[in-house]
């Protein structure tokens, strides 16, 4: 597979089979995903991965949570802002109505949306997951560098045939996360990342992308 069809075939899967990821695959991706730039070569990511019984045991805590109606952990960083400007409000909000009117939900039914949200925290079936931390000392520049790094790791993954789902959703969940993994208090978790084979049984919607002309400019010159 090209860089190319690794671009274009790489989109946010949301129901994995069962079928196990070789630990050999997950360590050759991520090797060469340790390659990814980052300014003065600093490569500020720190990713755990988790199959089986650990990730299993993540899974559970959340789901717990979900079921008791806990409230979500005390958010580390702002997913958005609290006022999204256009054109960025319009983008988030076609998103929304195209993934849950996929799912035949309707916008004003909240209850059906959160049991569809709620999908996040089983990484949707995934039998493999990483999450991404960040030192806490770090600015943007270095959140844009591990953006950098996961980027690249979802094409590698495509490169091996398999799919994944990057969640800011388990940032939500930090303490859950942090019981399993106990990770040095000086990180902060940024996401999770569900990865697997597709189950292509299920209707992926794939999401549109703005035309070229509206987020890119060209300046020609001589």
């Amino acid at each position: 597979m090209d860089v190319y069809e690794a671009v274009r075939s790489r989109r946010a899967v949301r129901r994995f089979t069962d079928r196990q990821v070789p630990r050999e695959t997950l360590e050759r991706v991520l090797s060469a995903a340790a390659w990814s730039p980052s300014g003065s070569n600093i490569q500020p990511w720190r990713a755990y991965v988790l199959t089986g019984r650990p990730l299993a045991e993540i899974k559970k805590r959340a789901g717990e949570r979900l079921a008791a109606g806990d409230p979500w952990d005390e958010p580390e960083y702002e997913q958005y802002p609290t006022t999204l400007k256009s054109p960025y409000r319009e983008r988030r909000a076609a998103f929304g109505a195209q993934r849950y009117g996929a799912l035949g939900i309707a916008r004003e039914d909240l209850e059906a949306r959160q049991r569809a949200a709620s999908a996040n925290w089983d990484c949707f079936g995934a039998p493999a997951a990483l999450f991404c931390y960040i030192d806490r000392d770090l600015g943007a520049p270095q959140w844009a560098d591990v953006g950098m790094y996961l980027q690249t790791v979802m094409l590698l993954l495509r490169a091996e045939g398999l799919h994944s789902c990057p969640q800011m959703a388990w940032a939500k969940f930090h303490r859950s996360v942090a019981e399993v993994l106990s990770p040095p208090a000086e990180l902060m978790l940024f996401c999770g990342m569900s990865i697997g084979f597709e189950d292509v049984t299920v209707d992926h919607v794939r999401t549109g992308r703005a035309l070229l002309d509206e987020t890119v400019t060209f300046v020609d010159g001589c």
